[in-house]
């Protein structure tokens, strides 16, 4: 699983996505491909207030470093924007969100063209053509 994208869930028991980013209390975090997920880690947190205290966030954004996304519940503007500034995709999805549903979405997303936050994530992965500005080279350019 090479080219694996690190992908992580708020959730309390390995199944479903049942956390609001800035409390939960655990994060799943697999590598998944197209064809193939495997659970790297999960993370635990000790009880934590949605009061507002940004500097909660830090701890989980630091643990999420590396992951392409985030599925949650729901999520604050601000952990929405640090995570974004981490390039790291905040996705917010509807209770009872199964996690091995929502991975075999991302593969079947994958495989079928992946979305724009998706095809970023990929491409931070893949090795530039070493003959790609010949190959520009050799398109020409017309003004």
């Amino acid at each position: 699983m090479e080219t694996a994208l690190k992908i992580a869930f708020a959730t309390t028991d390995m199944e479903i996505v049942n956390q609001h980013f800035g409390s939960a209390k655990s994060f799943a975090i697999y590598a998944v491909d197209q064809d193939q997920a495997q659970l790297l880690e999960a993370a635990e947190f000790g009880v934590l207030n949605q009061d507002g205290n940004e500097d909660k966030l830090s701890v989980k954004i630091e643990l999420l470093n590396g992951c392409a996304a985030v599925y949650c519940q729901a999520i604050g503007a601000s952990a929405i924007n640090q995570l974004l500034a981490k390039n790291i995709q905040p996705v917010k999805v509807h209770e009872g969100s199964k996690i091995i549903d929502l991975i075999t979405d991302l593969q079947n997303e994958i495989k079928a063209g992946p979305s724009s936050w998706l095809a970023k994530a990929i491409n931070q992965y893949k090795t530039p053509d070493p003959d790609r500005f010949k190959k520009m080279e050799d398109e020409g350019w017309d003004e």
